[in-house]
């Protein structure tokens, strides 16, 4: 897991069946040597600025009941560090 922050939302009109209803996020990764920005899942209701737990690979694919070709997700909202 990683902490990301929350910089944008990801707006996708087409997407595969798998993706339909689901919130994308732009999350920059924090303590990176470089700029790592992902497109993520949102399954806990984060917003723009929020400070996140971000999980990635087949963790992410074990936060849904069926496989979906999901490579990141958030998975909370970091209240204190």
């Amino acid at each position: 897991m990683r902490l990301g922050k929350v910089i944008g939302n990801v707006v996708s009109s087409k997407k595969v069946d798998e993706l339909m209803g689901m919130k994308l996020l732009t999350v920059e990764l924090l303590h990176s040597t470089k700029k790592d920005v992902v497109i993520a899942v949102d399954k806990v209701g984060a917003g723009i600025g929020d400070v996140v737990i971000v999980t990635q690979g087949s963790a992410c694919s074990n936060a849904f009941d069926k496989q979906k070709p999901i490579d990141a997700c958030i998975v909370g909202i970091v209240d204190n560090q």
